[in-house]
């Protein structure tokens, strides 16, 4: 009984907590008394100052740090209801929209420290920084919202699909000892035919096509036919040229609004689109970015852009209540695993995905 009242007691102060949390977001000041829920579909974001030079401006900054994933906490589970937060996909894509909904945020600063990921997360997060920048009209074919500038501020690594998420951003700026580049996509598996035959173990197979079992781990490599080779190899192609097209198209356009300050591509760059990774001065050199710098100077290019002194900087900030922590309590029983952070963030890949990442070699 004890324990029951002194739940009773936390739902209704979360309760209480969320009501007072929805009128102080529908009638702020800062969003013209007008509702914000709309956009609070999702992730539950805070707004937190960074830097405050009191002005009325903002620069909103996001951190893209680590592999990029769709997934959350438990990256071998596909049930969103069963992780413990919000995916990284997720939380961009509402960190965009909070910083789109306010008339006061001017321009967006992309920090990139990642080796690159999933291609689908990859490409959700490009497109959704296409339509951040891009103006967006009603329906009688009005301006109803103007893009704002994304500029990217990278930093010891934005490779592979760390360079994706980047390649649409209005301005790169780029440390002259960034690694990024490898433009590319890596597809792998494990073959254990070799060990099951040391073991005298055989696999039993009843498929309903010839490449039903594409990828199979089990098959010998001669009984791999040559056209799957092919079809497979066909497909890491396609999402190659994809990924060439999405930085010209990213480039391009952002030479296009910055004229004679940035960098165009050279007329050679996809010659060192061969999955290489390059340092911040080589990728100037092909128009890859725009400056080297620091954070510092991602700022400064931001207020020259937008034409704003001293703006305050600030980023949007997961939020988590209690009632979040009640909401363990309807969650399906599993067992979680123990996880220990030694420093060394290992992806772990897939078999049969296609990924944009770099992967360092092992010592």
């Amino acid at each position: 009984m004890v324990v029951a009242i002194i739940l009773m007691g936390l739902l209704a102060f979360s309760l209480f907590g969320n009501f007072t949390q929805f009128v102080s977001h529908a009638f702020t000041f800062n969003h013209g008394f007008k509702s914000v829920s709309a956009r609070e579909v999702g992730p539950k974001l805070d707004e937190c100052v960074l830097e405050d030079n009191g002005s009325h401006h903002k620069i909103a900054v996001i951190t893209v740090d680590g592999i990029i994933t769709s997934h959350a906490d438990d990256e071998d589970s596909n049930n969103k209801d069963d992780k413990g937060g919000d995916n990284m996909v997720d939380l961009i894509k509402a960190q965009l929209n909070r910083a789109a909904d306010d008339d006061d945020v001017k321009a967006v600063i992309l920090k990139v420290d990642s080796p690159g990921g999933e291609v689908m997360a990859a490409d959700e997060i490009n497109k959704a920084i296409v339509d951040f920048e891009s103006d967006e009209s009603d329906d009688h074919g009005q301006i109803a919202h103007k893009g704002k500038p994304v500029i990217c501020s990278m930093g010891s690594l934005a490779a592979s699909g760390g360079y994706y998420i980047s390649a649409p951003c209005r301005w790169i700026v780029a440390n002259d000892l960034t690694l990024t580049g490898s433009i590319g996509v890596i597809m792998e598996g494990m073959n254990y035919r070799g060990l099951m035959d040391k073991l005298g173990v055989a696999p039993v197979v009843y498929k309903s096509g010839k490449f039903k079992d594409m990828l199979s781990p089990f098959r010998s490599t001669n009984e791999i036919p040559a056209e799957e080779h092919e079809m497979v190899q066909s497909l890491v192609n396609e999402t190659y040229e994809k990924f060439k097209g999405v930085v010209a198209d990213g480039r391009n356009n952002a030479h296009d609004l910055n004229k004679k300050e940035g960098r165009p591509l050279a007329d050679n760059w996809t010659d060192f689109a061969d999955g290489r990774v390059l340092s911040g001065k080589q990728a100037l050199n092909l128009g890859l970015v725009d400056e080297l710098g620091d954070f510092d100077d991602a700022v400064d290019r931001a207020e020259t852009i937008t034409g704003i002194h001293n703006a305050n900087l600030i980023e949007y900030q997961e939020r988590y209540d209690i009632s979040d922590f009640l909401s363990m309590f309807g969650q399906s029983s599993k067992t979680r695993d123990i996880k220990l952070d030694v420093g060394i963030d290992i992806p772990k890949l897939q078999a049969g995905c296609m990924y944009f990442l770099w992967q360092a070699p092992e010592n």
